[in-house]
């Protein structure tokens, strides 16, 4: 496998503004629509068969942007999902994400579940609730999900880009839970570094054209895959 290209925060920033600006012309949500679908995509490959219902944990931003996507996928593709969305975005690009939920018959729950009816009643989390612009405390509602809930739960959870609270370039740093699955976008954080767990990269939209300008090197997909694994690259 080639080199692949840990991004700082202000790389990976930098990268999202270069995208979307005037040269390359990618809009928010098609970026979007890119990653939620490859999202849903390694988790149907790493979790083929599961017997209960999957919940969707979505924060204010991007990730959780993403998180919706992913989820009207992982309902196409034969998935039961609720998704608890407690801190909603007032733009028209989030309320659509939330009305094309809905029309696929996704529950929006009202409040978080207990760890008890998350364990008896899940059988995956997705974390899409901070991504790599993340950075300071993490503060309400989420602090109490991610420390009373996230970090005490038996069942598989499944990161979108970044495990939420975690430091973008410095990993886990304030001992929080551990994804057994976590989904890199366009390019790996230099803070998943230090995660062992299954790692995969997807969000397959980078032009070729762009790769060359940012000097960014990313591993080869195959096919039509929309995701790469990732997990066993020593860099």
């Amino acid at each position: 496998m080639n080199a692949i290209k840990f991004l700082t925060q202000n790389e990976a920033i930098v990268m999202d503004q270069l995208l979307m600006g005037k040269k390359y012309a990618f809009s928010t949500d098609s970026l979007m629509e890119l990653a939620g679908l490859s999202c849903a995509s390694v988790i149907q490959h790493v979790y083929p068969t599961i017997s209960k219902k999957v919940l969707t944990i979505c924060g204010p931003g991007n990730n959780g942007g993403d998180g919706l996507v992913a989820s009207r996928h992982l309902v196409q593709f034969g998935y039961d999902v609720n998704i608890y969305y407690p801190k909603r975005t007032d733009k028209e690009l989030y309320h659509n994400l939330v009305t094309q939920c809905k029309h696929e018959g996704i529950e929006f729950l009202e409040s978080m579940p207990t760890n008890d009816q998350l364990n008896n009643d899940y059988s995956l989390i997705i974390d899409s609730i901070f991504g790599y612009s993340f950075k300071g405390d993490i503060r309400s509602p989420f602090d109490t999900i991610i420390n009373d809930s996230l970090n005490n739960i038996k069942i598989p959870i499944a990161s979108i880009d970044m495990p939420s609270g975690w430091d973008v370039e410095n990993g886990n740093i304030k001992n929080l839970f551990t994804p057994d699955l976590l989904i890199s976008l366009a390019a790996p954080k230099l803070g998943s570094k230090s995660f062992k767990g299954k790692h995969y990269l997807g969000g397959r939209f980078l032009p070729k054209e762009f790769l060359k300008e940012t000097n960014l090197t990313i591993p080869k997909y195959n096919g039509s895959n929309q995701f790469v694994d990732i997990t066993n690259y020593q860099n």
